[in-house]
């Protein structure tokens, strides 16, 4: 019995294949069916999805490629290179330079002097003609007399509070300083630059400082304003910390200035401002600071307080990148200094202040430098005519036999030479000082006839006509 049930039990565990037939066998192979069917459209749905994801790329190169073909074609239409691309950029084309006129802004340097109270030591206008490259710095004396009343009769306090630094009251008084400069010389300012010495420090620091020929020992000490200025004379690198004692310096602890022929206190001062600004504007428009851009942005947003809208300055900057830092023309307000009532103030001269806007602030057509050439030798300037010029020439070259070879060369020209001399001071660039208003076309003979020559507005203290220095650029 017990053999009979475990056969059963084996039995019973045997599992039994039944053949599958009818319905079941049907339902199985239409299911098969819409198993393969269903794959076929899974593949042919990703085979369109495929083509279509090329077809979308070879349509995004095509628009690439085109795209960039007509931006180079812009590029080249706005005169190609780094300014081209700029000026594509911001969506000029070969029209909208024609359409930019003169830019002039007015430039307050701020500095503190203690308890949060600041002035404006440094007063310029700036000015920029895009379509000629033409640019132009003038600076105003912190101490110029702009009331409306008789100097010789006003009181001590309205004297003092009418220096053109006093209007501008720590910067809560903007408005009336540009007013007072656009009446002192005749040109609408609408604009303004209120800079921070700290901007100066941050930039010059950021493009790896500034070579620069400082022109004498400097050696000034004041406590109240912490200020500490020991610089050598030479040409150095001028980091931020040595540019603001450069700008801010005038004179020394024991009383000695800048040599009158360079131009003594407060004038001597804005010509080291001037030719400053002049290299560190070279070194700035270097390519390799184009990738600075960023820091140099956020310098000035820091730094720099202004009414100039961002959408008429990038008009500016794809032509200004372009500007070559020698075509800078630079003067200071033509006056003088004089003590009225107990206050030494600044006296501006009318006559000679519009004479010199008309000089650095036209538009009229110059001759081209590759023309220069021409303007000796065609008959228009005469010798009858250069020979009722007078020239002081000194020698700031470091060489002897410059200033010799400089004379003769003038001399040659018709210009008379009536004084001579080694300037007290090394000079890297040659200086041409106009003293009494002569013509433009006088100051480009004589650049034409030494090689080389920054032009520049000068007092008539010298009995002379022109003071030309000759610099270490004169070969």
């Amino acid at each position: 019995m017990k053999e009979k049930k475990n056969k059963e039990e084996k039995f019973d565990e045997i599992e039994i294949e039944v053949p599958i037939v009818g319905e079941r066998k049907k339902d199985i192979k239409d299911k098969s069916k819409k198993e393969c069917k269903q794959q076929k459209k899974e593949q042919k749905k990703k085979s369109k999805v495929r083509k279509a994801i090329k077809w979308i790329l070879l349509i995004l190169l095509i628009g690439i490629i085109a795209y960039g073909c007509y931006f180079g074609y812009r590029v080249y239409k706005n005169g190609g290179g780094l300014s081209g691309f700029l000026a594509t950029a911001v969506g000029h084309d070969e029209n909208t330079l024609k359409d930019l006129d003169r830019i002039n802004i007015l430039i307050l340097g701020e500095s503190g002097v203690g308890d949060g109270y600041k002035l404006t030591d440094s007063i310029m206008i700036a000015s920029y003609n895009p379509k000629t490259q033409e640019a132009a710095l003038l600076s105003i004396p912190r101490d110029t007399y702009v009331g409306k009343k008789d100097k010789d009769t006003a009181t001590q306090n309205y004297l003092a509070s009418y220096k053109m630094n006093a209007v501008y009251r720590n910067g809560t008084n903007i408005p009336e300083t540009i007013e007072c400069v656009s009446n002192l010389t005749g040109l609408d300012l609408q604009y303004y630059f209120l800079i921070d010495t700290d901007a100066v420090i941050e930039v010059v620091d950021a493009i790896g400082g500034v070579t620069f020929n400082v022109p004498i020992d400097m050696d000034y000490d004041d406590p109240t304003q912490d200020l500490h200025i020991h610089l050598k004379a030479g040409e150095q690198v001028i980091d931020g910390e040595k540019a603001e004692q450069l700008l801010r310096f005038r004179h020394n602890n024991d009383g000695t200035t800048y040599p009158q022929e360079y131009g003594d206190n407060d004038i001597g001062r804005m010509r080291t401002q001037r030719e400053f600004i002049q290299e560190t504007m070279k070194q700035l428009l270097r390519v390799e600071n184009i990738f600075k851009i960023t820091e140099l942005i956020d310098i000035a947003s820091k730094n720099i307080k202004t009414n100039l809208d961002f959408n008429v300055l990038k008009d500016y900057v794809p032509y200004a990148v372009n500007f070559n830092a020698e075509n800078l023309k630079t003067g200071t307000l033509p006056g003088v200094p004089e003590k009225c009532n107990g206050i030494w103030i600044y006296t501006a001269d009318e006559e000679e202040t519009e004479i010199m806007i008309e000089d650095l602030f036209s538009d009229e057509e110059v001759i081209p430098e590759e023309e220069l050439a021409n303007v000796i030798n065609d008959g228009t300037i005469s010798k009858e005519i250069t020979n009722t010029i007078t020239i002081e020439l000194l020698n700031g070259s470091g060489v002897t036999n410059n200033l010799a070879r400089a004379a003769k060369q003038l001399q040659e020209a018709g210009f008379q030479i009536k004084k001579t001399g080694k300037s007290s001071t090394t000079m890297s660039k040659t200086s041409i000082i106009n003293r009494t208003n002569q013509a433009e076309s006088i100051e480009k003979k004589l650049k034409a006839k030494l090689g080389v020559g920054t032009m520049e507005k000068g007092e008539n203290n010298s009995s002379v006509d022109f003071t030309v220095i000759i610099g270490k650029d004169y070969k």
